[in-house]
């Protein structure tokens, strides 16, 4: 009764009275002085080991060069074996904590005396007084805790918790060696400044490794953890000297111990703290490629594969460790940002985005917009920023998109091929069309629409003999939509199917007569991945983002691509064939990037949005631009200021064109450039349009006759005339001072070499007087209102990114349709 006497004697006062009475019991119980047999069954009749769920870890997100660029976590911590710690740092932290840790066997009464003497002479907490497996346990009770309940039960400061923590102490170190206890309580403890494990804690103090860690700063970690949140440098100043007051005992605490002179404790203490407190930001908002991250993050929450719920998907993104490695590129993704950025301000309410996909793998390299991701402030809908994820769908991040416009008119071009037309053939389109009939879905159901008219982009009403390959260098409306007639309406939407073309917001496609003009609301990275098929001759391969997957043990699980053979080579050939001529002969001419490459140009009725998707052997990209307030509410991209620039019209080859071909550029510097393999002209070669000669030497003589000034200003004089309902498209550059109007280049060229002005699909060259055809699916005749049926191109659903509640565009003597806005919520 002596020792209980000496105990009383202390008063039990203060924070270790439980603590030591819970570590006096040990003597009684092993001293035969037993005063029950319940105290004895207390600790022979040991628990299991405390279980322990896995320690949150970060997951961090890599660039295919393994740098990385992003990292999700609840917890900051990444667990490192004993051997990544260094050896002062063990010492440090075993010094303070629990000198005779290698000595006792879970319970060091020695030791818990020793601190309570110390302690009440010092009138505070100088050492510890539960040794540093009794807190190891402590930190797995609380990792562990299901509940509030239960976490609140781990840290509850009365003797029966400390009798049921030294029990689990006991059993704790029956299960492992001194060392693995050791290499788990570095793990698992906090540091402060939201640094959890000595790893962590490395990197946010001193920006360095645990493994690295010099004798002052493994001082000042071991130091703070006793008391992390008083000792945080973080917080300021004062937290800084108390974290250094804290560092000099740790050091005393190490001479005394004989693990370092007096005089390498004195010099450490006489050098400053030397904080580098190294930014841990988490999600992808502060992330450099905040969509490229957004889009990993939706896949890992929204993927199966994952984990079998939405719960256990995110606590595995939060917790789980993983170094996710994907297919970004550095390069392409700054090529991809430059281009966007030198174009459209993040301040601009028209909104540009764009993906680019690797041929053959669906392997996504870029993802890039020109806003900055993020809220705005005071959660504003509109500013400089946006939450939505612009380049993707709603599926990852996005929101409706915009309509795609005539990029679907490679799904007919490639329908046509397939179904054994040649490069020459085509037919008469008239100066007008009404889908009256012939159009019939892939349920077997007519959608005829005799009530709305279609004319050629220009809306001249103007009609001639086309080919395929005129037809499409010069995207005319009628005939694509003659041509999706005579093809079947099912067989284009298969084609559109099989190439991965899904809708941005997941609704089934629309399958109505303006299919082929880009009725359906698409994102980028769809479009780019489907116009990637016909790069890898006809290979689709659904857009991928992750490459491999690196779990918590080390083990690596590799993504491979998801691809198949869709399309012949012969046809993927032949569409190539047909597009590299908008780039030579059509509405992207004197737009090229050097090397081989196609595409199609888009752009919607009432100039809602403009598009533009291309592609070399090596990468494909699509382009985007639209209103992000709602390309329905505010459709007109006309007479408008995007970045420093004036439009008098966006089109798809005056803006997501030169973005197109600014970003690829500089995308494949590093790639051999490759040409696509020839057509097989016994296949496709050939063919008759009835008047098409004629018609092109016709066209010809009247381009010779006409005086280049009169033809490069072609629009301006049928203005002036009044031949022209408004006034043609100029663009202003401020330069210094004064404005000064942007004119075309001087072209020495041969008369007959140069290419008439104003294809149909909008100018040659961003901002040049005369290049003013808008590509318009269903336009109506200047000055006539549009048709109105819902469904068709233009007409009554919003796209892009609408909010929520915005009525649908009505149809003469009917009453519009409200469709609701992106993901519900606006930006």
């Amino acid at each position: 009764m002596t020792v209980l006497r000496s105990v009383g004697a202390l008063g039990l006062a203060g924070a270790l009275g439980g603590v030591l009475a819970a570590a006096l019991a040990a003597p009684l119980v092993s001293g035969g002085g037993l005063a029950a047999m319940g105290v004895a069954n207390t600790f022979v009749d040991l628990p299991p080991a405390p279980r322990e769920e896995p320690l949150a870890q970060v997951t961090r997100l890599l660039d295919k060069d393994g740098r990385q660029f992003a990292q999700f976590y609840e917890a900051n911590r990444t667990a490192v074996p004993l051997g990544a710690v260094a050896p002062v740092m063990r010492r440090a932290i075993v010094a303070i904590e629990d000198a005779r840790f290698y000595e006792h066997g879970g319970l060091d009464v020695r030791g818990t005396i020793r601190a309570l003497l110390t302690n009440t002479q010092a009138g505070g907490i100088r050492q510890g007084g539960s040794s540093l497996t009794q807190q190891l346990v402590k930190n797995i009770l609380v990792e562990s805790a299901r509940s509030d309940t239960e976490r609140d039960r781990a840290r509850a400061p009365n003797l029966a918790r400390k009798i049921s923590e030294l029990r689990l102490a006991l059993a704790l170190e029956k299960k492992y060696r001194k060392d693995e206890i050791l290499e788990r309580y570095l793990n698992i403890a906090y540091f402060g400044a939201g640094a959890h494990g000595v790893e962590a804690a490395a990197r946010r103090f001193f920006s360095t490794s645990a493994s690295r860690l010099t004798l002052t700063q493994a001082a000042t970690l071991a130091g703070a953890v006793r008391m992390p949140y008083s000792t945080d440098p973080s917080l300021g100043q004062a937290h800084r000297e108390r974290l250094k007051g804290r560092r000099d005992l740790v050091l005393d605490r190490m001479a005394g111990l004989k693990q370092i002179t007096q005089q390498e404790a004195a010099q450490a203490k006489a050098a400053p703290l030397n904080i580098r407190l190294r930014p841990e930001p988490g999600g992808c908002e502060q992330s450099d490629y905040p969509f490229y991250c957004l889009y990993v993050k939706q896949e890992l929450l929204s993927n199966p594969v994952f984990g079998n719920t939405p719960a256990e998907r995110r606590a595995r993104m939060a917790r789980g460790g993983l170094v996710i490695r994907t297919s970004l590129d550095p390069i392409a993704q700054r090529a991809a940002d430059r281009a966007i950025r030198r174009h459209v301000s993040p301040e601009d309410t028209e909104v540009a985005a764009e993906a680019m996909v690797e041929p053959r793998t669906g392997r996504i390299k870029a993802m890039a917009a020109s806003k900055r991701f993020g809220r705005n402030p005071g959660n504003r809908k509109n500013g400089p920023k946006t939450t939505f994820n612009l380049p993707a769908d709603v599926a990852h991040g996005g929101g409706q998109g915009f309509q795609a416009g005539s990029t679907f008119k490679v799904f007919t071009l490639a329908t046509a091929l397939k179904q054994g037309w040649r490069f020459n053939d085509g037919f008469q389109t008239p100066g007008a069309m009404s889908p009256a009939q012939g159009y019939r879905n892939c349920a077997g159901r007519s959608v005829n629409d005799p009530g709305t008219r279609v004319l050629n982009a220009s809306g001249e009403g103007e009609g001639g003999p086309h080919s395929i390959e005129t037809g499409t260098w010069k995207s005319v409306n009628i005939f694509y939509m003659m041509l999706e007639r005579k093809v079947g309406l099912c067989n284009v939407v298969r084609t559109a199917r099989a190439l991965g073309v899904t809708r941005a917001d997941g609704a089934p496609l629309r399958e109505v007569p303006t299919f082929t003009l880009g009725v359906n609301e698409m994102d980028p990275v769809t479009v780019a991945a489907s116009f990637a098929a016909f790069a890898a001759r006809g290979l689709y391969c659904r857009p991928l983002a992750i490459v491999e997957i690196t779990g918590r043990d080390g083990r690596r699980t590799h993504v491979p691509p998801a691809c198949e053979q869709v399309i012949e080579k012969p046809v993927a050939d032949a569409v190539n064939h047909v597009l590299k001529g908008v780039f030579d002969k059509g509405t992207m001419h004197g737009q090229g990037i050097g090397r081989p490459a196609a595409g199609k140009t888009g752009t919607n009725n009432g100039y809602t949005s403009a598009w533009f998707a291309g592609y070399t052997p090596a990468l494909a990209a699509a382009v985007s631009v639209g209103d992000i307030r709602g390309s329905y509410r505010f459709p007109l991209l006309q007479g408008v200021q995007i970045g420093d620039r004036y439009y008098g019209s966006v089109q798809g080859a005056s803006l997501p064109g030169p973005i197109w071909v600014e970003s690829m550029g500089p995308a494949l510097r590093r790639t051999e450039p490759k040409g696509f393999p020839g057509p097989d002209m016994s296949r496709f070669g050939g063919g008759h349009t009835p008047g098409l000669e004629k018609a092109l030497a016709e066209e010809k003589r009247k381009k010779r006759g006409v005086h280049p000034f009169f033809r490069r200003h072609r629009r301006l004089f049928e203005w002036l005339l009044g031949q022209s309902p408004t006034a043609p498209s100029i663009e202003w550059q401020q330069e210094g001072r004064a404005d000064r109007l942007l004119r075309a280049p001087r072209d020495d060229r041969p008369e007959e070499e140069r290419p008439e002005p104003g294809p149909a699909d909008g100018p040659g060259h961003p901002g040049m007087l005369g290049q003013w055809r808008p590509d318009m699916p269903g336009q109506g005749r200047p000055g006539v209102p549009g048709p109105g049926h819902p469904g068709m191109s233009g007409h009554g659903r919003p796209g892009g990114l609408e909010p929520p509640g915005v009525p649908g565009r009505e149809r003469p003597g009917r009453p519009g349709r409200d469709y609701p806005g992106m993901l519900g919520r606006p930006d």
